[in-house]
């Protein structure tokens, strides 16, 4: 069970990052006190269990822990508050490794630029390890998430072989 809807915010990469600077710009005014916000293991790239969410990713790679461990990692390098990794996450100990984190927003300045980089990165890494997948749709999202930051950001895009080219090759190596 996830819980109630009041304790999860349901919002893509770019609405949870402006919601954060929405309640951290809050916190500067002095309308509200600090805030800490934070994710657990439910998200794109914060979660490596092939019996859940990875399970879709078919490149053979969804056994592997090595996205959530990128989450954490990136999470870590841009200046999260804290951060976790932890294995289980509901699946079970052994059958699933989960990065999460956790910030602090303090009103500073200083919070809007990691929330700026942090956040879109703390989704984007899931939608990215999807797209090198191969996944149409991770793959579509990964793009337009390029086009809309081009210049600030970019998520490198997998190359698609040409079915009938390597079809042709295979085709080529049995003769």
């Amino acid at each position: 069970m996830v819980g109630t809807q009041c304790r999860i915010l349901y919002q893509d990469a770019m609405g949870r990052m402006n919601i954060a600077l929405k309640f951290n710009e809050m916190v500067r005014n002095g309308e509200i006190g600090p805030v800490i916000l934070g994710r657990d293991h439910h998200d794109t790239g914060g979660t490596d269990a092939p019996f859940r969410e990875t399970s879709n990713i078919k490149d053979g790679s969804n056994i592997m822990a090595e996205m959530a461990t990128q989450c954490y990692a990136g999470n870590a390098a841009r200046g999260m508050s804290y951060i976790a990794l932890h294995n289980g996450g509901g699946t079970g100990i052994g059958r699933a490794i989960n990065g999460g984190f956790g910030m602090v927003l303090d009103g500073s300045e200083r919070v809007d630029t990691i929330l700026r980089m942090a956040m879109p990165w703390d989704t984007m890494v899931g939608v990215a390890r999807r797209s090198w997948a191969r996944n149409e749709n991770a793959m579509a999202t990964a793009a337009e998430y390029n086009r809309l930051n081009a210049g600030t950001d970019h998520i490198t895009m997998p190359y698609v072989a040409d079915d009938e080219l390597v079809a042709e090759a295979v085709r080529g190596m049995k003769a």
